[in-house]
């Protein structure tokens, strides 16, 4: 279980996806029942580390932190010279012990220098997926996706796909219910799959008010129901080709895949915080029985209902029982 975090930086680091690492695993959130990781940033050479922004930050560890690290984060990072021999030790050797280790955007370039990418399903900020792909052919580079969960590497877009990243990462240690309390914390939504777009074709409707947020918080409300195309067109007052073309446009996946993502996201939340069976649970997040419930949740999760239960189970006073009535 994930409980000691550490940040690689050297000259030219991005300022924004180091704070996302920073907000999401380096905060004291023990208030809310998270627990507290151990967590630094480090560098080769311990001091000033200039960023992309003009300004400088103060770091105080070297790379010998990285050694007892669970999981190892690079964030963006320039892509136009090579990462200094020191760091890309540090990762071969924190990828060798069995750590996990995460990137932010251009920080892939660093894990390909690595060799840690060969082999492997991996992303980048759109922008530059075409030149991750060229400059290291054995890796598989997959376009325009959130992040690739590949294991003991994961590799993220850019800036709010870290986040994603982020709280994959919480919610495969500490559960959906962690997950979902960092998520509120830093006020963004927990629903986001890595398979997603990571731009939508049109990011302002032709019409003002054909926007899917509301239909989405209706879905999330409605999980128990059918909730094939056409009634969901129905719902937002189309047709049912119009409806499937826009729906994906704006929200960056069909209905159907974010459909069964809310659905998996429920069932998770009903594992960990009630003892009902995984057949209620199924009817209840409307799929229908556990057989389908099994399928989908152990595509997502990579596990099934009853191992995700025995893992992430919650025992205490925070949690509660939300099927009671």
């Amino acid at each position: 279980m994930l409980t000691n975090v550490a940040v690689i930086v050297y000259d030219g680091v991005a300022p924004f996806e180091l704070g996302v690492v920073c907000e999401a695993f380096g905060l004291d959130r023990t208030d809310d029942g998270i627990p507290r990781l151990d967590f630094a940033v480090c560098a080769d050479e311990p001091g000033a580390i200039e960023t992309t922004q003009g300004f400088s930050i103060n770091v105080s560890d070297g790379l010998d932190r990285v050694a007892d690290a669970d999981l190892v984060a690079v964030p963006a990072v320039p892509r136009s010279f090579e990462a200094p021999e020191p760091v890309v030790a540090a990762l071969r050797a924190a990828h060798d012990r069995g750590a996990r280790i995460l990137s932010v955007c251009s920080g892939a370039f660093v894990l390909g220098q690595a060799g840690l990418l060969d082999g492997r399903r991996c992303t980048t900020h759109w922008k530059y997926t075409h030149e991750l792909a060229r400059r290291f052919p054995e890796a598989t580079v997959v376009p325009e996706v959130l992040y690739v969960d590949a294991g003991s590497v994961v590799t993220s877009a850019g800036t709010a796909a870290g986040i994603d990243a982020c709280l994959h990462i919480w919610r495969q240690e500490h559960g959906a219910a962690a997950a979902a309390q960092i998520a509120r914390r830093m006020v963004v939504p927990p629903q986001r799959d890595g398979g997603q777009a990571q731009f939508i074709s049109r990011p302002v409707p032709d019409l003002a008010g054909e926007t899917f947020g509301p239909l989405q918080q209706w879905i999330v409300e409605h999980l128990h129901e059918d909730l094939d195309v056409d009634t969901l067109a129905r719902q937002a007052v189309m047709s049912p080709r119009t409806f499937a073309r826009r729906f994906k446009d704006e929200v960056g996946a069909t209905p159907h895949a974010w459909v069964t993502r809310q659905r998996v996201l429920r069932a998770e939340q009903l594992l960990e915080r009630t003892d009902r069976s995984v057949d209620w649970i199924a009817s209840e997040v409307g799929f229908g029985n556990a057989a389908t419930l099994r399928h989908h949740f152990g595509r997502v999760r990579g596990l099934s209902p009853q191992a995700y239960r025995r893992r992430f189970a919650c025992r205490d006073e925070t949690c509660t029982d939300e099927a009671a009535s």
